[in-house]
């Protein structure tokens, strides 16, 4: 039987539990997700540098999977654009059951291997795109369809499952393997087994972003403004980065379009917006090299 269908041997009389106890077990359940994630650290550390550069020549973050697994992997895709600017076509999820399952549960979808292979291959897969492919079970017929369909176009492989020697993580160029053990409530690995799912998404994507230069220091300086709480954010960052007042972090941000990244270099290299940007564009958009660039700009300085 796999750890994750296994009944929870420490809570057989969980309907019997008074309501603070219960609540406690769920709550301190949730740490073993983090011991299992700290566990496979070295893996997703190998998964991050090898998704690196595939990712700066131009690859696709895609995200494959059914239930929880897949409605995670959505999630993680589609945060990337507010948080890092990262482009919605190079962040794409596949769910088994397609749209219709994000708010309800598609009977059989995640049963058919074909049609987790065909999912993939509508995407035009290069060797530069990134296939994360998530399953609790690790043994998700949708989930083993998807990566060999992304193996056999030459795309890097991520599997991510919760039980040990799972097909989805043998069958990957890289397993991510997530032993959460046996859930509370048998099997439900929407639980801890998602939890670990989500915490090894979030570090995996955001340590990709910060390889890719959309961090400086550990301030978010790619975000994209899309709200009035956001553009306070660029606000603040930008003046966190400069030592500026917020006038001059407001200025700035207004004749970049709120680009952080761009204000921060122009102000503190007191040049031009249209400097900084070419500068950041000469550096791989990295603030902290562009800083250190010893070339002059004889633009107009600080407008």
């Amino acid at each position: 039987m796999l750890n994750t269908e296994t009944p929870n041997a420490e809570h057989t009389s969980l309907d019997q539990y008074a309501t603070s106890q219960l609540v406690g077990a769920f709550v301190d359940d949730q740490l073993n997700a983090v011991k299992a994630v700290q566990a496979a650290a070295p893996a997703i550390a190998q998964a991050v540098d090898a998704a690196a550069p595939r990712i700066g020549a131009g690859g696709r973050l895609i995200y494959a999977g059914a239930g929880t697994s897949g409605r995670l992997g959505l999630l993680d895709s589609v945060e990337l654009y507010p948080t890092f600017s990262w482009p919605h076509e190079r962040a794409i999820a596949v769910l088994a059951g397609g749209a219709e399952a994000l708010y309800r549960a598609v009977e059989g979808a995640e049963d058919s291997r074909e049609r987790g292979a065909a999912d993939i291959a509508n995407l035009a897969l290069t060797a530069n795109d990134v296939v994360l492919v998530l399953a609790a079970s690790g043994t998700t017929p949708y989930a083993i369809g998807a990566i060999e369909a992304a193996k056999q176009r030459g795309a890097l492989t991520i599997g991510i499952s919760n039980n040990p020697g799972a097909p989805v993580t043998a069958a990957a160029e890289i397993g991510i393997t997530l032993d959460t053990g046996a859930e509370i409530i048998s099997g439900s690995t929407r639980l801890k087994a998602g939890t670990a799912q989500k915490i090894t998404l979030n570090t995996f994507s955001s340590a990709l972003m910060v390889k890719l230069n959309k961090v400086y220091g550990n301030l978010m300086v790619d975000v994209k403004p899309t709200n009035k709480k956001l553009i306070a954010r660029t606000i603040r960052l930008t003046m966190l980065a400069t030592g500026c007042d917020e006038a001059q972090a407001s200025t700035t941000l207004q004749s970049c379009s709120y680009h952080v990244k761009t204000a921060i270099v122009a102000i503190k290299r007191g040049e031009s917006v249209d400097a900084a940007i070419a500068r950041l564009a000469s550096n791989q958009g990295s603030v902290a090299a562009s800083l250190a660039d010893g070339s002059v700009d004889h633009g107009q300085g600080g407008k």
